[in-house]
């Protein structure tokens, strides 16, 4: 379980989509710089690679991570300096959903690589050291890019901050891990509305290269901002359940985030509306309004 809350902690999630310049490289299919016919012919060329001779024709299998493009990346950002009281952020990538160039895969892992590397906060995530925290490695170094201070490594794992390091790092932290293993493992789903926090809403990972091919890149920065809230406030019932919140603390934490999401909504965010309506809900739903 957790073992400490950092100064700053990024509670995160990422949405990606089979890269169609994958396919083109590695199997020879047309090119494609965006949503069209040629993307989707891409897509299925990936998937068709990767699903063994019993598959379904149209299963869509999980594909290596480095096969895939990221098209957005969302979180909390809490910073609690020492002694004083926690304050959160809603962080958005791409900035603007409707900008290309903002949009851009190079240009969002830039933007995370920088903040994060400048800041160095825990990142907590679900299935993250799995997925996520690799798909970012492996993305930035097919791009080309530097590290931008996320790729320093400590010598030791207590001497300072560790991304590439989830087992012994307390700045890697992967909350599914500490759910449970294998078949016990539950999905992030499961483990948040079980516990009164909304889970999945409407759209579901699997929905997302269809939604960029659709040319819904709006609706999947909406969707990745529900999981980052999600993952925020399971991350504080862990904390919570590992002693490193007390009761009142924990509770301040959903009053903040609550607050945080009046404040988006307020400022135009109106899907948020929908993530609010789905915690009160499941609060009533288990007992715990």
């Amino acid at each position: 379980m957790l073992k400490k809350i950092a100064e700053s902690v990024f509670s995160f999630d990422i949405e990606w989509i089979p890269d169609p310049k994958s396919a083109e490289i590695l199997l020879k299919s047309p090119p494609s710089s965006g949503p069209d016919d040629e993307a989707a012919t891409s897509f299925e060329a990936l998937w068709a690679d990767a699903r063994k001779a019993d598959d379904p024709e149209d299963f869509q299998p999980y594909l290596k991570t480095i096969l895939c493009r990221i098209v957005s990346i969302c979180g909390i950002l809490r910073d609690c300096p020492r002694g004083g009281e926690p304050v959160l952020k809603l962080v958005s990538l791409p900035t603007d959903a409707l900008d290309e160039q903002k949009s851009d895969e190079k240009v969002l892992l830039a933007s995370f690589l920088k903040s994060v590397g400048r800041r160095k906060p825990q990142l907590v995530g679900y299935n993250s050291s799995q997925a996520d925290v690799p798909i970012i490695i492996q993305r930035s170094i097919v791009h080309g890019l530097p590290g931008f201070g996320f790729s320093d490594r400590p010598a030791k794992p207590w001497e300072g901050v560790d991304y590439f390091d989830a087992r012994n790092s307390d700045y890697n932290i992967d909350l599914a891990e500490g759910l449970g293993q294998f078949r016990d493992r539950p999905s992030l789903h499961q483990a948040a509305s079980l516990s009164g926090i909304p889970g999945k809403i409407d759209v579901s990972g699997d929905s997302v290269a269809q939604m960029w091919l659709d040319k819904q890149l709006p609706e999947i920065l909406a969707y990745n901002e529900f999981d980052a809230f999600t993952t925020h406030l399971l991350w504080a019932r862990m904390a919570h359940f590992s002693g490193l919140l007390e009761t009142r603390d924990y509770e301040r934490e959903q009053v903040l985030v609550r607050n945080l999401l009046e404040a988006e909504i307020a400022n135009g965010k109106e899907h948020l509306v929908r993530f609010v309506e789905e915690w009160d809900r499941l609060l009533s739903v288990t007992g715990q309004d």
